[in-house]
């Protein structure tokens, strides 16, 4: 029994506002006091009539890159604000005042979301600024329109120019995929780079100079063309005119002097 006459109250209010337009539900909504129980329903029931408007607004942004269920989830966010920071009292449409909130969210979510490589928040402002600044100037001066002119258009500094047209390049990325050259035969990715493992062989090679300048003639002969010619021991042996024996005894020598000298000097390095 209790719990009928709990919720009878709420049904007779979802009755009532079912007849009102979005208009009274957002009045209705004012004049009902934060601790009204049933304010939260009434909220509920005012921004569901009014959804219609964000996913109008939403659909305007549809075919730039982004979902439509994002878009819509976006817009949807956006009308929560306006519904919720709206005074009726103004004499203010509504819509007059949501779909500058509303559209204002969209726009937000591009700057923020739709970045290939995510920018500082003050190079994402500063391309829309210039993107703007270049329509006007294209109207005004009839031509497209130098760093310079935008540069003072905008107050800025032509470094500053140039840094927020460099930072744009970061908007849209382009496929791996896209054809390169001027037949299209090979893929931008084909002209990447891969890893030089050379690198990490500089600081040994550097070190081991010295080292092999210790050792005889000979054996230095021998290392070169064992890791550098890639000749095998008894290839060796009959270029230098001993046995294979002789070499593998004279390398197995060599390393270890080698090694001797770089531990030597890694210990006199601390």
């Amino acid at each position: 029994m209790a719990s009928i006459v709990g919720t009878a109250p709420s049904t007779r209010v979802d009755q009532r506002s079912s007849d009102q337009t979005p208009e009274e539900l957002l009045v209705a909504l004012a004049e009902t006091g934060a601790d009204d129980p049933h304010r939260h329903a009434l909220r509920d029931r005012a921004i569901e009539a009014w959804l219609p408007l964000a996913r109008h607004l939403a659909r305007r942004y549809s075919g730039r890159g982004a979902p439509d269920e994002d878009l819509t989830q976006t817009a949807s966010v956006g009308l929560i604000k306006a519904v919720d920071n709206f005074d009726h009292t103004r004499g203010v449409d509504f819509s007059g005042y949501a779909i500058p909130t509303i559209i204002g969210e969209i726009k937000r979510y591009f700057r923020d979301r739709t970045w290939s490589v995510r920018v500082p928040r003050r190079l994402q402002e500063l391309r829309l600024s210039i993107s703007a600044a270049n329509s006007a100037l294209t109207q005004t001066l009839g031509r497209s329109p130098t760093v310079a002119d935008i540069a003072s258009h905008l107050d800025l500094s032509e470094e500053t120019v140039l840094e927020g047209l460099e930072g744009a390049r970061a908007y849209r990325a382009t496929s791996l995929s896209t054809p390169a050259g001027a037949d299209g035969s090979r893929e931008l990715g084909d002209t990447l780079g891969g890893d030089d493992h050379e690198f990490d062989l500089v600081e040994i090679r550097v070190a081991l100079e010295p080292a092999l300048a210790t050792l005889p003639e000979r054996e230095r002969q021998i290392l070169t063309l064992r890791f550098y010619g890639n000749l095998t021991q008894a290839q060796i042996a009959d270029r230098v005119g001993v046995s294979q024996m002789h070499v593998s005894r004279l390398i197995s020598r060599s390393l270890a002097a080698l090694r001797h000298h770089l531990v030597d000097l890694d210990h006199s390095a601390f």
